[in-house]
């Protein structure tokens, strides 16, 4: 999963979100690394709602434009977790092989 689609499947994790609140909630979670434009959001969150995994809760026009609100459904949460133990398993991995290499470096030095 891409960093992108996991951060807007995060975004919508707590309530549904209209577009520009997706935009800025996935900002805040990935603590700026994830800038998204209105271009890529769109797309992806249409590509999401192929796969399944968020619907649109509601449409509704506001000052003349129609504007949708997205929520997560349980396919969407469902590979959320998944890619979040996916990617805890992958430091867990780095973590390990630090641990073993400064351990190895202690045991050098002292001997």
């Amino acid at each position: 999963m891409r960093e992108p689609t996991y951060f807007i499947l995060a975004a919508l994790q707590d309530e549904p979100l209209h577009g520009y609140a997706i935009v800025k909630r996935t900002q805040d979670l990935s603590d700026g690394r994830v800038r998204l434009t209105t271009g890529t959001l769109y797309a992806a969150l249409d590509r999401l709602t192929r796969e399944e995994m968020v619907r649109v809760a509601e449409e509704k026009v506001v000052n003349g434009r129609a504007r949708r609100t997205y929520e997560l459904t349980e396919r969407g949460l469902s590979a959320l977790h998944e890619e979040a133990a996916r990617m805890i398993a992958a430091a867990q991995v780095v973590r390990d092989r630090s641990a073993r290499s400064t351990a190895a470096t202690v045991r050098t030095v002292l001997a």
